[in-house]
């Protein structure tokens, strides 16, 4: 675990942090829209973890955002034999172009579809969140415990923009708009399942099941007490197939209740 954080942090040190709120025009590139952004530091802090990261685990595998955007065929190693690495040099890309410091590193160790491990590194704010299957989840070197709303409290729930969903998700998205339910657009991913896991968001939904997104922040929150869902009521599966949209939440009841919300929607 100490490598893996040792490497992380010198990527965001060495590739990322020297071009926060310093980035040129000619760095930012749109991949599918305005919403969809990569910039150099995605690319080169890519590339620095997948060198130490293989290195940490001879045999291991790579399975990056920007390296499946070049190519992907590079995403079946999720679900292949070799253990995998599943990477976001820098999610939360909008914020991190923006020059906010709501941004993080997100890494997971999976092998055959399980996930092992995960790291949340959020440079600007010096936070680093780790989870290990049945070992638990820490926010530097704190235990983390999502706990659960308040009994008759409103729940506070983080969904995915509208731009990003198919009829079908937009409309199951709207059975959030209910008494009860405060739904509001989500910023990084790894960021929110971060608020999940130490009390302070009740939910996520989200549209889109791409790993490097979700690994690590679903370890995160099941290991702080958290549960997760897709709609037909089956925990999310990393190598896909999901019916979407899915939901993470603070506890079992909460996820059962958005996931209710979503369906009737």
């Amino acid at each position: 675990m100490s490598d893996v954080e040792e490497a992380i942090r010198e990527a965001a040190a060495v590739e990322i942090m020297p071009r926060h709120r310093q980035l040129a025009a000619d760095e930012i590139i749109q991949k599918t829209g305005p919403h969809d952004l990569v910039t150099v530091a995605d690319q080169l802090a890519e590339k620095h973890l997948t060198a130490a990261l293989t290195a940490i685990l001879p045999g291991s595998v790579v399975v990056g955002e920007e390296a499946v955007s070049a190519d992907p065929a590079v995403y079946g190693a999720v679900s292949g034999d070799a253990p995998v690495w599943i990477v976001d040099p820098v999610d939360g890309t909008r914020q991190f172009v923006r020059g906010e410091a709501r941004f993080c590193t997100l890494v997971a160790l999976a092998h055959h579809g399980e996930l092992l491990a995960s790291w949340t590194y959020a440079p600007v704010l010096d936070e680093f969140a780790t989870a290990v299957r049945g070992g638990g989840a820490h926010l530097n070197g704190a235990p983390l415990n999502a706990g659960s709303p308040a009994p008759d409290a409103d729940l506070t729930v983080a969904m995915s923009h509208p731009d990003y969903t198919t009829p079908a998700q937009k409309e199951a998205l709207l059975g959030l708009d209910v008494p009860g339910i405060r739904a509001r657009p989500c910023g990084s991913a790894g960021m929110e399942y971060l608020a999940i896991a130490r009390g302070q968001l009740d939910a996520v939904a989200f549209s889109w099941e791409y790993a490097w997104d979700h690994a690590a922040g679903l370890l995160l929150v099941t290991e702080a007490g958290g549960a997760h869902l897709t709609l037909d009521g089956s925990p999310f599966r990393i190598a896909g197939g999901n019916r979407l949209p899915f939901t993470a939440a603070r506890d079992a009841d909460t996820a059962g209740r958005i996931r209710t919300a979503l369906a009737d929607g």
